[in-house]
């Protein structure tokens, strides 16, 4: 085991030889593909048992308030297009 050899600032926990390894290929990939493993990473945790439902929650209030301001939205297409557009124009690294 030793130090990851990435910022301190963005990742500071001593990792495996395999982990740190696998961090640093992960760093070298495109930033849309950096968000789509991050993204997949981050789901296959085992999370807090009330952690879905502590979202809808907030999802419900987001949308409560939303719709008192006269926000209708958007399509779940055309906002996941404007989001990977926006990540594709980031500067890789």
């Amino acid at each position: 085991m030793h130090r990851a050899n990435t910022s301190p600032a963005r990742y500071n926990h001593v990792v495996t030889d395999a982990a740190q390894k696998l961090l640093d290929q992960a760093l070298l990939l495109p930033n849309v593909e950096r968000a789509k493993l991050a993204f997949d990473l981050l789901a296959s945790l085992d999370g807090d048992p009330g952690w879905d439902e502590a979202w809808l929650t907030e999802l419900d209030r987001r949308v409560k308030a939303a719709a008192e301001h006269g926000e209708t939205g958007g399509d779940w297409h055309s906002a996941k297009e404007r989001i990977l557009g926006r990540l594709g124009r980031l500067p890789a690294g």
